[in-house]
Protein backbone atom coordinates (compact mmCIF):
# COMPACT_ATOMS: atom_id res chain seq x y z
CA UNK A 1 0.00 0.00 0.00
CA UNK A 2 1.50 3.52 -0.79
CA UNK A 3 1.87 6.30 1.52
CA UNK A 4 -1.20 8.78 1.35
CA UNK A 5 0.68 12.15 -0.12
CA UNK A 6 -0.49 15.41 1.81
CA UNK A 7 -2.22 17.79 0.05
CA UNK A 8 -0.56 21.16 -0.66
CA UNK A 9 -2.73 23.93 1.09
CA UNK A 10 -2.49 27.50 -1.21
CA UNK A 11 -3.69 30.30 1.04
CA UNK A 12 -5.29 33.25 -0.71
CA UNK A 13 -5.58 36.56 1.24
CA UNK A 14 -8.34 38.97 -0.03
CA UNK A 15 -7.15 42.43 -0.70
CA UNK A 16 -9.31 43.75 1.86
CA UNK A 17 -8.26 41.27 4.47
CA UNK A 18 -4.38 42.04 3.49
CA UNK A 19 -4.69 46.25 3.79
CA UNK A 20 -6.41 45.34 7.27
CA UNK A 21 -3.55 43.29 8.69
CA UNK A 22 -1.19 46.23 7.05
CA UNK A 23 -3.05 48.94 8.99
CA UNK A 24 -3.42 46.91 12.29
CA UNK A 25 0.51 47.01 12.07
CA UNK A 26 0.54 50.65 11.66
CA UNK A 27 -1.50 51.66 13.56
CA UNK A 28 0.39 50.14 16.33
CA UNK A 29 -1.91 46.80 17.32
CA UNK A 30 0.66 44.58 16.62
CA UNK A 31 4.21 45.59 16.76
CA UNK A 32 5.17 43.49 13.56
CA UNK A 33 4.91 41.72 10.69
CA UNK A 34 5.97 38.64 13.06
CA UNK A 35 3.01 39.27 15.72
CA UNK A 36 0.17 40.03 13.08
CA UNK A 37 1.41 36.57 11.50
CA UNK A 38 1.26 34.53 14.35
CA UNK A 39 -1.94 36.07 14.95
CA UNK A 40 -3.57 35.41 12.08
CA UNK A 41 -1.64 32.38 11.43
CA UNK A 42 -0.23 33.18 8.47
CA UNK A 43 2.64 31.34 7.00
CA UNK A 44 5.82 32.58 5.30
CA UNK A 45 7.93 34.69 6.54
CA UNK A 46 7.85 37.57 3.70
CA UNK A 47 4.01 37.41 3.09
CA UNK A 48 3.07 40.70 5.47
CA UNK A 49 6.28 41.91 4.46
CA UNK A 50 5.09 42.22 1.05
CA UNK A 51 1.61 43.81 1.92
CA UNK A 52 3.30 46.58 3.90
CA UNK A 53 5.22 47.51 0.64
CA UNK A 54 2.48 47.09 -1.61
CA UNK A 55 -0.22 48.84 0.87
CA UNK A 56 1.68 50.75 3.59
CA UNK A 57 1.53 54.23 4.58
CA UNK A 58 4.31 54.27 6.95
CA UNK A 59 7.89 53.36 6.37
CA UNK A 60 7.31 50.61 9.11
CA UNK A 61 9.91 47.72 7.03
CA UNK A 62 12.27 50.73 6.45
CA UNK A 63 13.82 51.52 10.02
CA UNK A 64 17.99 51.62 9.69
CA UNK A 65 19.04 51.34 12.97
CA UNK A 66 23.01 51.48 13.37
CA UNK A 67 25.20 50.53 16.67
CA UNK A 68 28.82 51.16 16.50
CA UNK A 69 31.24 52.23 19.01
CA UNK A 70 32.81 55.45 19.87
CA UNK A 71 36.09 54.23 18.06
CA UNK A 72 34.11 53.84 14.97
CA UNK A 73 32.77 57.07 14.63
CA UNK A 74 35.50 58.72 15.35
CA UNK A 75 37.12 56.50 12.76
CA UNK A 76 34.68 57.32 9.84
CA UNK A 77 34.72 61.12 10.92
CA UNK A 78 38.49 60.92 10.40
CA UNK A 79 37.96 59.11 6.83
CA UNK A 80 34.96 61.50 5.89
CA UNK A 81 37.80 64.50 6.82
CA UNK A 82 40.59 62.44 4.77
CA UNK A 83 38.19 62.24 1.95
CA UNK A 84 37.62 66.27 1.95
CA UNK A 85 41.21 66.79 2.44
CA UNK A 86 42.45 64.62 -0.48
CA UNK A 87 39.73 65.85 -3.08
CA UNK A 88 40.47 69.37 -2.38
CA UNK A 89 43.74 68.71 -3.05
CA UNK A 90 42.90 66.92 -6.53
CA UNK A 91 41.22 70.17 -7.40
CA UNK A 92 44.12 72.08 -6.80
CA UNK A 93 46.28 70.01 -8.60
CA UNK A 94 43.70 70.30 -11.46
CA UNK A 95 43.51 74.03 -11.33
CA UNK A 96 47.18 74.26 -10.95
CA UNK A 97 47.89 71.90 -14.06
CA UNK A 98 45.31 73.85 -16.12
CA UNK A 99 47.02 77.58 -15.22
CA UNK A 100 50.50 75.86 -16.32
CA UNK A 101 48.80 74.74 -19.60
CA UNK A 102 47.46 78.26 -20.46
CA UNK A 103 50.88 79.94 -19.18
CA UNK A 104 52.39 77.78 -22.28
CA UNK A 105 49.89 78.35 -24.73
CA UNK A 106 49.79 81.92 -24.11
CA UNK A 107 54.30 81.59 -23.85
CA UNK A 108 54.15 79.47 -27.31
CA UNK A 109 52.02 81.75 -29.12
CA UNK A 110 54.17 84.60 -27.86
CA UNK A 111 57.15 83.51 -29.32
CA UNK A 112 55.66 82.19 -32.40
CA UNK A 113 55.22 78.28 -31.42
CA UNK A 114 52.43 77.01 -33.89
CA UNK A 115 52.81 73.24 -32.26
CA UNK A 116 52.80 73.40 -28.94
CA UNK A 117 53.15 69.39 -29.04
CA UNK A 118 56.25 69.45 -30.67
CA UNK A 119 57.64 71.97 -28.54
CA UNK A 120 56.88 69.98 -25.65
CA UNK A 121 59.05 66.93 -27.00
CA UNK A 122 62.07 69.23 -27.84
CA UNK A 123 61.93 70.73 -24.51
CA UNK A 124 61.30 66.71 -22.87
CA UNK A 125 60.12 68.08 -19.55
CA UNK A 126 63.49 70.72 -18.98
CA UNK A 127 62.22 72.82 -16.30
CA UNK A 128 63.87 76.53 -15.57
CA UNK A 129 67.61 76.75 -16.33
CA UNK A 130 68.88 73.38 -16.41
CA UNK A 131 72.03 72.90 -19.38
CA UNK A 132 71.36 70.71 -22.42
CA UNK A 133 73.10 67.28 -22.58
CA UNK A 134 76.53 68.70 -23.83
CA UNK A 135 75.92 71.95 -23.59
CA UNK A 136 78.81 73.84 -21.74
CA UNK A 137 78.25 75.49 -18.28
CA UNK A 138 80.09 78.82 -16.78
CA UNK A 139 82.06 76.76 -14.71
CA UNK A 140 84.14 75.19 -17.36
CA UNK A 141 86.03 78.36 -18.00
Amino acid sequence: MKAAKKEKIVMRYSEAFQQQVVREIETGRFSGPYQAATHYEIRGADTIARWIKKFGKNPVMTKVVRVEKQSESNELQRLRERVRQLEKAVADQFLSHEIDKSYLEIACERAGIDDIDDFKKKVGGRRGNAPRKGSQTNTDV
